[in-house]
């Protein structure tokens, strides 16, 4: 039950910023594997000089930001195959892969309010965190 953030400094067509968003959920299905069906995915579009970006990237433009808030437990293996799945299904898309930068922030189930209004520990999540 990811909640996903991806920030980019361009506007793209609308089937390439399907294709972003399936390229992050295609990623967290395969690392994390959540349910195919759990989405929780923004995208905002930045104008360039609303969205600082190192300046050593040689395209600039395509500088993207991923922000993942999730349940802890996952294992460095995991984080590390979601990592390279992201990079590997972005670069596909054209977005060169050092300009692609992750933000993982793991969130105790307790804090972390579902199901309407039930703390996440105290419900059946229908998938393991612990992969």
């Amino acid at each position: 039950m990811p909640a996903v953030q991806i920030e980019v400094r361009q506007q793209y067509d609308l089937d390439t910023e399907l294709a972003l968003m399936e390229a992050v959920h295609s990623a967290l299905v395969e690392a994390f594997m959540i349910p195919q069906h759990d989405r929780n995915i923004r995208l905002f579009a930045h104008a360039p000089h609303r969205f600082l970006c190192p300046t050593d990237k040689s395209q600039p433009e395509y500088f993207t930001l991923i922000s993942i808030d999730c349940f802890a437990g996952r294992s460095l293996v995991a984080k590390r195959h979601l990592y390279q799945a992201m990079v590997r299904n972005l670069s596909s898309l054209g977005i060169p892969a050092d300009h692609i930068n992750i933000l993982l922030r793991e969130i105790p189930t307790e804090n972390w309010g579902i199901q309407g209004g039930q703390a996440a520990c105290d419900v059946s999540l229908g998938f393991n965190i612990e992969v």
